[in-house]
């Protein structure tokens, strides 16, 4: 609603819808990376895309690069084109990388594109070789794919030992929330997500800003109050503006343009012929 007030605002004062719409956009992209982050930076989607480019051409290349594939299929996991990274950093693996960073990669790509089973071997395997590798990335990510596939069980015991590695992490309340939502234990859920909010407010700076999403999610009236509130003082000042005459259309008749230059009537064209006569 907020935005639709915002445009047709816009639309007013510009005279082109098109026109508002662009600025609408803008408008959200640019008040999104002062406040919320909650869409993902253009800028940096760019320059992902662009070293995506750069690095599918040296693969092409030169097959056997590993430091592009790896780079190359961590991109395509964070795009969520799990299909692709498997397919581009599997060749690794069979050429003997068997180092915690290519089997965590490996595993959530491989959970990302639906083969559980040969993603959980993988995490496995890479906790093997450090447990607490990236501050309990690994349980964070089996957390999250169980989650999804609805095994509540297995999701709650990974998240729980996230939780307690990462003491400060937003997300992985809010994700252990939900999962124990769905396992029917509404106050425990509710319990945690005023966790999560607590450590977000307790976070610093740039703490805040990565993790603003999750904390949003977990106390959604948030969102909704400033969403009001926008449309309030949209709507008033549009309001406003029509009270005071600002957007009154202009005329085009016989009063418009040159009715404020002339006063009198133009000379009809049979005056004009009888004046040559």
């Amino acid at each position: 609603m907020s935005k639709w007030m915002l445009w047709m605002f816009l639309t007013l004062l510009t005279g082109s819808p098109l026109l508002s719409l662009g600025l609408v956009i803008v408008f959200i992209f640019v008040a999104d990376r002062f406040t919320w982050r909650l869409l993902p930076s253009p800028v940096r989607m760019f320059k992902r895309f662009q070293r995506a480019g750069e690095l599918a051409g040296t693969i092409l290349t030169n097959p056997h690069e590993r430091r592009a594939r790896h780079e190359l299929a961590d991109i395509r996991v964070e795009q969520k084109r799990y299909d692709e990274a498997v397919d581009i950093l599997k060749p690794n693996l069979e050429a003997g990388d068997e180092d915690v960073d290519t089997l965590y990669l490996l595993g959530v790509a491989y959970l990302g594109s639906g083969d559980a089973r040969r993603g959980e071997l993988l995490l496995d395997e890479a906790a093997n070789l450090d447990a607490g590798y990236r501050q309990g990335a690994i349980d964070l990510e089996r957390g999250r794919f169980r989650l999804k596939r609805g095994e509540v069980k297995g999701a709650i015991e990974a998240l729980e030992r996230f939780c307690a590695v990462r003491l400060g992490s937003v997300e992985g309340r809010y994700l252990l929330a939900r999962a124990l939502a769905k396992d029917g234990r509404a106050a425990d859920a509710a319990r945690m997500r005023e966790l999560a909010w607590g450590e977000y407010v307790a976070a610093p700076g740039f703490q805040r800003r990565r993790e603003r999403r999750w904390a949003w999610l977990s106390r959604p009236s948030r969102p909704l109050t400033y969403a009001v509130l926008l449309a309030l003082v949209l709507g008033t000042g549009a309001a406003v503006a029509n009270q005071l005459g600002l957007f009154a259309p202009r005329a085009h008749g016989r009063h418009g343009y040159y009715g404020d230059r002339y006063s009198g009537e133009l000379p009809s064209a049979t005056g004009l012929e009888e004046d040559v006569d």
